[in-house]
């Protein structure tokens, strides 16, 4: 029988990535529903090459150039997510790929989990603001959740359902991204060409600058917390330039765990679609010149102020998760444009964010996804009215 797959977000690096997995096992898959934004020339490619019937189009102008260019195809072509249900019936997808990017892939997940027996998610936007709908509907529908960010992967893979009370410390590596050495002195004049020059990751742009100030970092610090259910006190980001290592476990047994694979996403993204050896991947020899040089390293927070985000925040969920996402991702678009300087993405969010207005949210459970999209749009609108 076919392994039935979903991707959401199937034009994406991630999506690609997948993609090209899927190409080696053509026989054995059916693809039955591809989502994208904007990118339909990548998505008909896709769909042709797997003859997928589904696709989802969300921005608008895109959706209509695709519905003249499939007018005499047998594809249904849907503009938003409100139909999923009707695609599906019941439970009948095997696995699941979200990798739609920003809080757009919140909507779809709750929507695609009562669907599919298994969903890798890759949209940190949705874990970090909208984990406990998530896990709710998780429960509910009895559906595997796997995580794809390499370091969550990583940790799934070596707690392997470990009880949390004999975990003493998970430490989350950083490359430190391009100015991990860079002088200080010269903080002041990093454009965007710079910091989109990442040193061992090929991602989009939001991510690259996110490495580049280390937010990343604590926003995979927020989902091992959520994910995992382990409080930040048991969470530790550690500098390793190489990328080879992704998580390290300490456990009250005395021993530590770590786990290594090459600077490549598809091996997190084959695994969670083939677990237990189910199929084999290339991948490279053990690399001894890194293993005899890990070079671990703390973190320098006079090169990297935005971690202190982290020591605002609770071990509960709450909607400030949401306002440091959608301040972040602002600010980010605002540098990517030239507006502000890179030293004012962390300037700006550590000031905003530390606002009564704001610091109130911490204490706020998000109820529904309207809550998070209208908390999401005023923080957006405020951010670009104080930076300006």
């Amino acid at each position: 029988m076919k392994k039935k797959i979903v991707i959401l977000g199937s034009t994406g690096s991630i999506g690609k990535n997948l993609i090209d997995i899927l190409k080696n096992d053509k026989k054995n898959i059916e693809i039955k529903l591809l989502s994208t934004n904007k990118n339909y020339k990548e998505l008909l490619k896709q769909v042709d090459l797997f003859k997928v019937k589904n696709i989802i189009i969300k921005d608008k102008k895109n959706f209509q150039i695709t519905k003249k260019i499939l007018k005499n195809k047998k594809i249904n072509i849907y503009n938003n997510f409100h139909k999923i249900n009707s695609i599906f019936i019941k439970k009948d997808v095997d696995y699941t790929m979200n990798a739609i990017s920003g809080l757009d892939g919140l909507e779809p997940t709750l929507k695609i989990i009562c669907h599919t027996k298994r969903i890798a998610i890759a949209n940190k936007e949705s874990i970090i603001c909208g984990w406990k709908m998530i896990s709710n509907q998780l429960k509910k529908y009895k559906t595997t959740f796997v995580p794809v960010d390499s370091e969550h992967f990583s940790i799934w893979s070596l707690l392997n359902n470990t009880d949390n009370k004999n975990i003493e410390k998970i430490y989350i590596t950083a490359s430190g991204g391009p100015f991990n050495n860079y002088p200080l002195n010269k903080f002041k004049y990093i454009t965007p060409k710079l910091a989109l020059n990442h040193p061992n990751w090929k991602m989009g742009k939001k991510i690259t600058i996110d490495s580049a100030t280390m937010m990343n970092k604590v926003f995979e610090i927020i989902e091992a917390n959520k994910i995992f259910n382990i409080n930040y006190n048991k969470l530790k980001i550690l500098v390793h330039p190489k990328s080879y290592v992704h998580a390290l476990i300490k456990f009250s047994n005395g021993l530590t765990k770590i786990l290594i694979h090459d600077t490549n996403m598809k091996i997190p993204i084959f695994n969670s679609l083939y677990p237990d050896f189910e199929k084999k991947i290339k991948s490279k020899n053990l690399d001894l010149q890194i293993i005899n040089n890990l070079n671990f390293q703390e973190i320098d927070k006079k090169r990297f102020p935005i971690v202190k985000i982290l020591n605002i925040l609770k071990n509960k969920d709450s909607l400030f998760e949401t306002v440091i996402v959608s301040a972040n991702d602002e600010l980010v678009k605002m540098f990517l444009d030239k507006k502000i300087k890179f030293l004012d993405i962390s300037k700006i969010l550590l000031k905003f964010i530390n606002q009564d207005e704001f610091k109130k949210y911490l204490s706020k459970i998000p109820k529904s996804i309207d809550e998070i999209k209208q908390l999401n749009d005023y923080v957006r609108l405020k951010i670009n009215t104080i930076s300006i």
